[in-house]
């Protein structure tokens, strides 16, 4: 694995930790009423989308193997780009449905397996 992509990788898994923090005991109405909350959240998965942007675009036998890279760059799109757009609930539902995934994924990039 490439020096660059192992260090977008601990990127990402810092990140994904961060939004766990973040979110932990907490709930979407919480979330909803809590701007610096959803602000430090959606920043993380700015840098998660980037990250495997990155990958995406020096190491792409490695990006494959990080399910949904094209759906996670398109997410870290509309929040930057589009934060008029940005879903509360979508944003939510990331979190407890495709986050876990995604930390499951660089965990075993990360142990080279």
């Amino acid at each position: 694995m490439q020096r660059k992509t192992a260090k977008y990788l601990e990127d990402i898994r810092e990140a994904a930790a961060a939004i766990r923090e973040f979110v932990s005991g907490r709930s979407l109405a919480d979330y909803r009423c809590d701007a610096m909350m959803r602000s430090a959240v959606e920043r993380k998965f700015e840098i998660i989308g980037e990250a495997v942007r990155r990958i995406a675009a020096h190491d792409p036998e490695t990006a494959a193997r990080i399910g949904d890279q094209g759906r996670i760059i398109s997410f870290r799109n509309v929040l930057i780009h589009g934060y008029d757009l940005i879903d509360d609930d979508e944003v939510w539902r990331v979190i407890h449905d495709h986050l876990p995934q995604l930390e499951s994924d660089i965990g075993e990039l990360l142990s080279g397996k």
